[in-house]
């Protein structure tokens, strides 16, 4: 089966733009705009079930606590738990003095009514009436010819007026949306605008916002950045009118839109916190304002807290946050490819240093948000060394010489590869001591050991068990390495060795890790010791590494037999 023909089907739903000079793909975003939350209407009516009081409440003092000033808390005369939240509102004085709760109404006189009867008492408010001006909802809604559409405006606007006097205690802003701006004839949708400004009498002083939205998103990005310009430069009374625009993401690009439309004169950006609102959502709000973030802009939102943020959205809403969602999803800072581990790996041992934020992968400081880096990189099949070694240092403070993180990460490799799911931290760091710290006990055991000092050397002497039976044996070098080696008398030369503690304070271990070769074979095996005291971690590395090249059959128990003999 295959998808219809769609030139027989659809057609283009928005009038081109003639603009030829437009400006905004020169302009940059250099200031944060003014921000609506719509989690409380928009994002409320496009729920399984509409937030409860408890929720609703929950919800608006997050909003608060986040930094919006202005907040659309709802339809109240659409809805009898929107008029009593709203009451709740004022009545126990839950708003902030510098901010303006927001309540939609439709152009109808009777409903208009109800809206201003629940916000007596308020300090502040803005009142949002709408109506479609588009050809469809012209021709198939509404019944009416354009200036019938227009018409229903002027009287909204008049209604609004007039009862905003009888109120002359609250601080109004008067809103006008001229309902699928983006599907508009762009004259029609201005002469319906600069009616609306007239009769509100709009100017410096009195600013009025006019709300473009892009009801269904019907084009590209662009095309409703030439939109909004057009309406910036052309409608009466610009600098008595606050440009704000409402996009939803019917076609996946409604984070673009807004941020093109700020870059072509908005003033405002509506949306949801996490991108919530009817079909495929509002613009998301923390993700345009994170984008300026990471571009030097303060966005005046505060999500340094974000994942208690996505905790009340996800417990009021009954919506999970997308594991991948930008900025917020459980997933955004993980990193399970190898390449990419590796990168951050070492961006992170530049970035130490560094004032400017400048990651591989990371456009953003996951801290910046309260996150820490635990889950940065995370392990499975698909991963490499880079992110075992990470997750082996930021978690034990172990770091693998080059070569053990490659052999090491095969181990994992293998692992992942057979159980298909992702490995812990946890879990390398045991794989690692079965690995390389357990097989002390394999073939052949230490059981005890004294360590002294004779003529300036380190004399040590210990007993050994080998196939069950018991050699003391005794050897002395520079060091508490070279004494242990003579004492085994094995065929082996040391190539690396290492020290370093993998805790800190009172009961802080020391890991010791080493790397034998077989004389005359060029064959060599790692091994680790792990111990509160570092001698016996060496040790235990030292007879780790040697039941190591044993089980590998690099080394055999003869030798070894014949070495403690």
């Amino acid at each position: 089966m295959m998808l219809a023909d769609p030139s027989k089907k659809y057609r283009r739903m928005y009038q081109r733009v003639d603009l030829p000079d437009r400006q905004w793909p020169n302009n940059e975003i250099t200031k944060a705009p003014m921000w609506m939350s719509t989690d409380l209407r928009d994002g409320n009516q496009a729920i399984f079930e509409p937030m409860d009081m408890d929720q609703k409440f929950k919800m608006f003092q997050m909003l608060v606590k986040i930094g919006f000033k202005h907040i659309e808390i709802g339809f109240p005369s659409a809805s009898q738990i929107d008029f009593d939240f709203t009451r709740k509102l004022i009545e126990e004085n839950h708003i902030p003095d510098d901010v303006y709760i927001e309540v939609l109404v439709q152009a109808r006189d009777h409903l208009i009514q109800r809206t201003f009867e629940s916000l007596v008492g308020a300090k502040r408010a803005i009142v949002h009436i709408y109506n479609s001006n588009s050809p469809t909802f012209r021709q198939k809604v509404l019944n009416v010819d354009v200036e019938g559409a227009r018409q229903l405006a002027i009287n909204a606007a008049q209604k609004v007026k007039e009862y905003a006097a009888q109120y002359p205690e609250t601080d109004f802003i008067f809103q006008y949306s001229p309902e699928c701006f983006s599907a508009t004839e762009l004259e029609v949708a201005k002469a319906a605008c600069d009616a609306v400004t007239e009769v509100w009498e709009a100017s410096p002083t009195n600013k009025v916002i006019l709300n473009l939205p892009a009801t269904v998103e019907v084009s590209t990005p662009n095309v409703y950045a030439d939109q909004v310009e057009w309406m910036h430069r052309n409608i009466e009374r610009r600098d008595g009118v606050i440009i704000s625009v409402h996009c939803h993401n019917d076609r996946g690009c409604g984070i673009a839109a807004s941020e093109l439309a700020i870059m072509a004169g908005a003033d405002r950006v509506e949306g949801c916190v996490f991108g919530n609102g009817e079909r495929t959502g509002n613009v998301d709000v923390a993700a345009i304002a994170l984008n300026m973030y990471t571009q030097g802009v303060a966005p005046k939102l505060d999500f340094s807290n974000i994942n208690e943020i996505i905790a009340t959205v996800e417990e009021c809403t009954g919506l999970p946050v997308h594991p991948r969602h930008p900025y917020a999803g459980d997933l955004v800072f993980t990193a399970f490819s190898g390449s990419h581990q590796d990168a951050i790996k070492k961006g992170f041992e530049y970035q130490k240093n560094e004032e400017i934020w400048d990651m591989p992968y990371l456009p953003i400081d996951p801290k910046d948000l309260g996150r820490d880096y635990d889950a940065v990189i995370r392990v499975n099949s698909q991963s490499g060394k880079g992110g075992i070694s990470y997750l082996l240092e930021s978690n034990y403070n172990v770091v693998l010489p080059r070569r053990l993180q490659i052999e090491f990460s095969q181990v994992v490799q293998q692992v992942t590869d057979e159980q298909a799911k992702e490995i812990s931290a946890q879990d390398i760091w045991a794989l690692f001591k079965d690995t390389y710290v357990a097989v002390k006990d394999a073939h052949y055991s230490t059981k005890n050991y004294k360590l002294s000092d004779e003529n300036g050397n380190q004399v040590i002497e210990l007993d050994v068990e080998i196939n069950g039976e018991t050699q003391h044996l005794r050897g002395e070098g520079n060091g508490p390495i070279s004494a242990i080696l003579n004492a085994l008398q094995l065929p082996i030369d040391v190539l690396t060795y290492e020290e370093r503690s993998i805790s800190s304070g009172a009961h802080a271990k020391a890991l010791a890790l080493i790397e034998l070769q077989v004389k005359g074979t060029g064959k060599s095996a790692f091994g680790a010791g792990v111990h509160d005291n570092i001698v016996t971690a060496s040790i235990d590395a030292i007879i780790a590494c040697t039941n190591r090249l044993i089980e590998q059959g690099v080394l055999s128990t003869d030798q070894v037999v014949a070495a403690a003999v």
